[in-house]
């Protein structure tokens, strides 16, 4: 069990609000690579390896700097670093709208990935200081953020990037210099927050009395589930698309279209999972989510076309209910390293959902896309390993 909790500071809606914004423009920007993808694999003749191999490009920057960027926040916190994060994700969108090769590509996704890399951890750090003790519902609102972020990749390749080409990217830094400006304010708010917790004396939370043997084990676990959920989302994110048209005979911008849609259902099951945690427990949560997504993404690459579209619904919303949950429970385990958790947590599951996406684009190019659909659900079988987590509630 906890053993202490610190006297809580009131819940700022405010930063969370503009935190969360931020990130919607973060990962928005994110999304326009994997979004372009049909159109870069016939502009420059790649394959779905390759594809897979550019999604690792920006993830696995993330996946190795985001625990390390994380940990040197905790020791050393800088208020303007989410400013600076947001600052190399409009390079890396310039890059990308500028790039003439695959090397090119490569160069504005590990760009791209860097300032994700840098800007997360902080921006986990700055909600759970805003939450006020609604930890759940910090961390929710801050991924719905994201998610809708994610969401729009699409609907903005459909409307904007598609038709007009890649070169259109680059008018996407404007929305970063947007965020940039609201993430200077948020670094005011940052120093005057600081100030005010060592004036009034607050007492640091204390974690829960367990021994290293199990938090390694608590931590191995958490990994699995990351490992679960993401490698499912970013596969689902980069060749759903591929698979509405391999299956189907769908044009590009209507399955873009429905790629929206489900990752429409994603940012929406991502708020309620923090909310939910808060009341019921967030191992309760993590149990419903994942393994209660098992059945339907099992069945959907073998139903019918709206069959499908409706499942996708149910998997998104279901399954992205875990994230939030897992998140503040990490945190919960190690709560005086809140930056360098959050940086594992978002940093191995932006990794482990790469490698997987790489590694399916691989087995895709032998076997086709609806095969590969036919059996990587399977995967969401790791959300049983929760029984050995600690009850922490």
């Amino acid at each position: 069990m906890i053993a202490q909790r610190p006297a809580m500071i009131s819940t700022s809606y405010a930063v969370i609000l503009a935190v969360s914004g931020t990130h919607l423009i973060n990962d928005l920007i994110q999304f326009l690579l994997p979004a372009l993808y049909p159109v870069l694999k016939v502009e420059y003749a790649l394959s779905y390896f390759q594809l897979g191999l550019l999604t690792l490009a920006q993830q696995i920057t993330a996946c190795i700097l985001q625990p390390i960027l994380g940990l040197y926040g905790d020791l050393r916190p800088r208020p303007y670093s989410l400013a600076v994060s947001m600052a190399a994700v409009a390079l890396g969108v310039v890059l990308l709208a500028t790039a003439g090769s695959f090397a090119g590509l490569l160069l504005a996704s590990a760009t791209l990935g860097f300032g994700s890399a840098l800007f997360h951890p902080e921006a986990s750090r700055v909600c759970r200081m805003a939450s006020g003790g609604r930890f759940g519902f910090a961390q929710s609102s801050f991924q719905v953020g994201g998610n809708a972020g994610t969401a729009l990749g699409p609907l903005a390749a459909a409307l904007i990037v598609l038709p007009f080409g890649q070169a259109t990217t680059a008018w996407f830094g404007l929305l970063a210099v947007v965020a940039v400006m609201i993430l200077m304010w948020i670094a005011r708010w940052f120093t005057n927050h600081q100030r005010m917790t060592q004036s009034s004396g607050v007492r640091p939370t204390i974690g829960p009395r367990l021994s290293r043997a199990r938090l390694l084990v608590a931590f191995a676990v958490l990994g699995a589930l990351l490992l679960s959920k993401f490698v499912y989302i970013e596969t689902f994110k980069s060749y759903y698309a591929f698979f509405l048209i391999e299956k189907y005979g769908m044009e590009v911008a209507h399955a873009q279209g429905l790629l929206f849609v489900f990752l429409a259902a994603v940012a929406l099951g991502t708020f309620f999972g923090g909310p939910v945690g808060d009341r019921i427990g967030r191992k309760k949560v993590i149990w419903g989510s994942i393994v209660g997504a098992l059945p339907f993404a099992v069945v959907l690459p073998h139903t019918s076309l709206w069959a499908a579209i409706g499942l996708s619904i149910v998997v998104g919303l279901v399954l992205s209910s875990a994230f939030s949950a897992i998140v503040v429970f990490a945190q919960e385990l190690l709560p005086q390293k809140v930056g360098m958790v959050s940086g594992f947590v978002f940093g191995f599951a932006f990794g482990v959902g790469a490698l997987g996406a790489a590694g399916l684009g691989a087995l895709a190019d032998q076997l086709g896309m609806e095969h590969v659909f036919g059996y990587f659900s399977l995967i969401l079988c790791l959300g049983f390993l929760t029984a050995l987590l600690p009850n922490l509630d």
